[in-house]
């Protein structure tokens, strides 16, 4: 069995925080449907600016919002501002492992949205879309 790659939402800003609440992250419902990520599944958020990575699980935030929005104990672990690069993974047989497609979301600094991409493109493709979001 391997665990691989299921889905990205690539350089996300972090709209907010709410260390009071429960836990958790809230993502735009429409970043949930492009990425398939369900409410409640768990997620991997990787901060670019601190270097902070941490699991937490998705809920669903408003379509059209652009909220990325940690909750809970997950607040005091990013900033408001930062870019975060939000991630899910499946455990699959070696055979279907080879035949993985992730769902790759690519967001604008409103996170609304950019592009959209089913499988991958190597690290040199992630690389340039990274430089150019600079």
């Amino acid at each position: 069995m391997r665990t691989m790659l299921r889905s990205k939402i690539h350089r996300a800003r972090v709209t907010g925080g709410n260390v009071s609440y429960e836990g958790s992250i809230t993502i735009d419902k429409l970043l949930l449907e492009a990425a398939d990520i369900l409410p409640h599944e768990m997620v991997h958020i990787l901060d670019v600016n601190n270097g902070n990575r941490f699991q937490t699980y998705a809920i669903e935030g408003e379509a059209g919002s652009g909220d990325i929005v940690l909750n809970g104990a997950a607040a005091r672990m990013v900033a408001k501002g930062d870019i975060v690069i939000i991630l899910t993974y499946s455990t699959v047989t070696d055979e279907e492992a080879k035949h993985v497609q992730p769902r790759l979301v690519y967001v604008d600094a409103n996170n609304a949205i950019r592009e959209q991409k089913i499988g991958g493109h190597g690290w040199m493709d992630d690389l340039t879309e990274t430089l150019k979001a600079l």
